[in-house]
């Protein structure tokens, strides 16, 4: 798919997984014990034959540089395409100009030069499966000027909240969006990806920057409902969406088992960075129900409903219930820990139990001993 470059946008701010976010880009963030945010949208595209792709950080680019590397482990291949990690490079006063524009438009001169005709905008909140070769034929038969990616869903009021709605008038032409408040149980939920011609990217992208200095791309589409074709492509796979440390824990605990998902199938494999880890290894004492076990990790206690990350260590008579443990977390021996997510390194030595609630998690800071 050299028609189209994919573009892997950044955040807004009111997207933060509390904690976990803190110490690394939002795209780079952990998932499913072996996986990064990332590996969807960049499986996305890659399986659907896009050869070239920029990725936008916020900040601190150093674990996405090192995640993706040169995009071989996507099988893309350097000679028929490029893979770029892309930030803003001219310092910001504050925070609040921050935006995907600002990246963009200071990377314009790069967006440009690609061959592509179209562009695909999308982004690491938004878990599922698209082939956006598909997409793009279903895009340019439409004769839209942009066309959004959405999910219907019957639960507007509990989840997606934050995340955009569209609103359509007859047919599929878009007319509104507004934020998700749980006002109501029937949304059309926006995924902020975009497929539309180059031009017009760039067109957005220029006006955004001269109409305001802290405008999303988001905001300069929405200006432009009325003047522009805009229409919606119902994603047919499920959607997990990731805005917040308890909407993070709730798709990893509804991905535990990966055959109701309806993300994995060996037709469209989902790509990852590949470590040499030895295999789990599991004491005679070791009892596991129901839970996702890295490779690395070494289970001596009692693990259920639960995510193991790689070289993670459960102690001899510990127990680990509905829980995420990061990369290398380690519990000791006869400690209890339920509704709780360790990040990376944690020590739990001192502390025997903690407890935490399904809207009330506990969560652990990198490197802490407890």
């Amino acid at each position: 798919m050299a028609r189209a470059l994919g573009i892997i946008a950044f955040e807004r701010d009111r997207v933060r997984v509390q904690g976990i976010s803190d110490f690394r880009p939002f795209s780079s963030i952990s998932f499913l014990g072996r996986y990064r945010l990332i590996d969807f949208p960049m499986s996305n595209l890659s399986n659907s034959g896009c050869t070239t792709i920029h990725i936008y950080v916020k900040e601190k680019p150093r674990s996405v540089f090192e995640h993706v590397g040169t995009g071989r482990h996507y099988n893309m291949n350097a000679k028929q395409g490029k893979l770029r990690v892309m930030y803003g490079e001219e310092p910001i006063t504050s925070n609040i100009y921050n935006t995907d524009v600002t990246s963009y438009y200071q990377n314009l001169q790069y967006i440009e030069e690609e061959k592509s005709e179209y562009v695909i905008v999308t982004s690491s909140q938004y878990v599922f499966v698209q082939n956006y070769d598909e997409a793009l034929t279903a895009h340019i038969e439409s004769g839209a000027d942009v066309t959004y990616l959405y999910k219907n869903t019957e639960e507007g009021k509990t989840r997606f909240l934050n995340s955009n709605y569209l609103t359509f008038e007859k047919g599929r032409r878009i007319t509104k969006t507004e934020l998700n408040r749980g006002q109501a149980k029937n949304r059309s939920i926006s995924l902020d990806t975009y497929i539309m011609k180059k031009s017009l990217f760039v067109k957005l992208v220029n006006e955004a920057q001269n109409t305001s200095p802290i405008y999303w791309f988001s905001d300069v589409l929405d200006d432009n409902l009325q003047s522009l074709n805009c229409v919606g492509l119902n994603v047919r796979s499920n959607v997990y969406e990731i805005s917040d440390l308890t909407s993070y824990y709730r798709s990893n605990m509804e991905l535990i088992d990966p055959d109701k998902s309806g993300l994995f199938n060996e037709n469209w494999p989902i790509y990852t960075r590949t470590n040499d880890s030895p295999p789990t290894r599991y004491t005679k004492d070791a009892k596991v129900t129901n839970s996702l076990i890295a490779n690395g990790a070494v289970i001596e206690g009692t693990v259920r409903n639960s995510i193991v990350g790689r070289g993670a260590v459960v102690g001899k008579g510990a127990v680990v219930e509905n829980s995420i443990l990061l990369a290398n977390a380690y519990v000791h021996d006869g400690c209890t820990l339920d509704h709780a997510i360790l990040d990376k390194h944690v020590k739990m030595v001192k502390t025997k139990e903690l407890i935490g609630e399904p809207e009330d998690l506990v969560y652990i800071r990198r490197r802490d001993l407890i």
